[in-house]
């Protein structure tokens, strides 16, 4: 039951701003990608290495409001207010072929398996009841493509390549044991803090204007 890092989460209060700071960081500009009906989202996207894609999501105001809360805590009062001063990094989400034995495999809740779709693509997603971010977004989402090639393989590619993905925790002995429960704690690196500290991700690219950073930390 192989795990991979699958694709990054950038969100954002609309997707305009989303799209104008990925300009900002990266110096591309990232494609539209899709709605997302259940969600009552819709994004923009583009291939950051070989089966790997970023994503810029935001809340579709021309979409009916969803039966349930939307994913990635993007309804949560405090998201909001956060990303209307700047979007950023919220998290990273990871693929497997067997959803339901990692599920089983992980010691922690990672949300009810559901169906969704976006155009001709579908996938099973671990969605939290919620919404919430999983552990602050520092547990990745978990899904399972229903396509026979990763879909990343026919998104734009703009010559940015995802070079590391870490995450710096105050309790990373406790991060690394639930990544390796997933299979998953050879996809990151994991940096200790201090236990006051705050954590944080760090997504570090090789792009057409050298080596940019994306980060967490709200502005």
């Amino acid at each position: 039951m192989p795990s991979k890092l699958d694709h990054l989460v950038v969100a954002a209060s609309n997707l305009e701003q989303g799209v104008s700071y990925i300009h900002d960081v990266l110096g591309v500009d990232i494609p539209k990608g899709g709605e997302h009906p259940l969600m009552g989202t819709h994004n923009h996207v583009m291939r950051i290495g070989d089966e790997i894609f970023l994503e810029v999501i935001a809340v579709n105001p021309e979409a009916p409001p969803p039966s349930r809360p939307r994913w990635f805590g993007l309804d949560d009062p405090a998201m909001q207010y956060s990303l209307q001063q700047q979007p950023r990094l919220v998290t990273w989400a990871a693929n497997t072929n067997d959803l339901e034995q990692l599920q089983a495999d992980t010691p922690m809740a990672l949300g009810e398996i559901t169906p969704l779709s976006r155009g001709n693509l579908s996938w099973l997603f671990a969605v939290p009841e919620d919404g919430r971010l999983l552990a602050s977004g520092f547990i990745p989402n978990v899904m399972q493509w229903k396509t026979e090639a990763h879909p990343a393989n026919n998104m734009i590619d703009l010559n940015c390549r995802l070079l590391n993905l870490s995450i710096y925790h105050p309790y990373a002995p406790w991060l690394s044991d639930i990544l390796k429960a997933m299979q998953l704690d050879n996809q990151v690196s994991i940096e200790p803090l201090a236990t006051e500290a705050k954590a944080y991700m760090s997504a570090e690219f090789e792009t057409p204007n050298g080596v940019r950073v994306l980060d967490s930390r709200p502005a």
